[in-house]
């Protein structure tokens, strides 16, 4: 198979795994429609470059290490999924306050910190390193080309930012905002509760893998 053939299909098989649900997307469609569009982009930019960050370890071998030091997966896990379960309490806490929608970019709302929360969220998943690295696994040749070690972090980067750009653009619309606003405490309640349910998840597997 070719060099773009390669490609290809790693960018296919990735945009998969994007576009399931989890931590990530929750993150991303709550800053979006609870903030503004403007940080909902930023969020997805963030996730982009976790995505890079992950691309960029698959290829540079950090599974090897891992799969040598069992410890160090499992601390990776639970350090994870205490950090989602942190975004969780945080989540649940601001449910009953209330919230002024608006695409003004305040201080409080910085979209760098839309940003670092989308990264650490997409950081927090030692697994989608697995991921990446399986996928690589599979479809690059034993000697990678040059050409691939160089489109490949680029590539993940416009399919992590790219979708969530489009969950960012959907969830930033007028009657999202509407409904949200309306019911704001049980969204965010129920978004708390999801989002601590993956850390706890992810804490198990960690301890489970001891």
């Amino acid at each position: 198979m070719s060099s773009a053939g390669i490609f290809i299909s790693i960018m296919a098989a990735l945009a998969v795994g994007a576009m399931s649900p989890g931590p990530s997307f929750v993150v991303v469609s709550r800053i979006a429609i609870s903030r503004s569009r403007l940080d909902g982009l930023a969020a997805a930019f963030g996730m982009g470059a976790g995505g890079v960050v992950f691309a960029v370890l698959a290829l540079a071998g950090l599974t090897a290490l891992l799969s040598q030091f069992e410890w160090l997966y499992v601390l990776l896990k639970v350090a994870g999924g205490a950090y989602l379960v942190y975004i969780a309490v945080n989540i649940w806490r601001s449910a009953g306050q209330p919230l002024e929608v608006s695409d003004t970019v305040n201080g409080n709302r910085a979209p760098r910190l839309s940003f670092m929360t989308a990264l650490l969220t997409q950081l927090s998943n030692p697994k989608t390193i697995i991921v990446y690295a399986s996928i690589f696994a599979a479809l690059l040749p034993r000697t990678v080309p040059l050409s691939l070690i160089v489109s490949l972090p680029l590539g993940v980067f416009v399919v992590e930012a790219g979708w969530y750009s489009i969950v960012a653009f959907a969830f930033s619309a007028r009657h999202p905002r509407r409904l949200y606003l309306a019911a704001k405490s049980w969204i965010d309640r129920s978004a708390g509760v999801v989002m601590a349910g993956l850390g706890l998840r992810l804490i198990l597997a960690g301890v489970g893998d001891r």
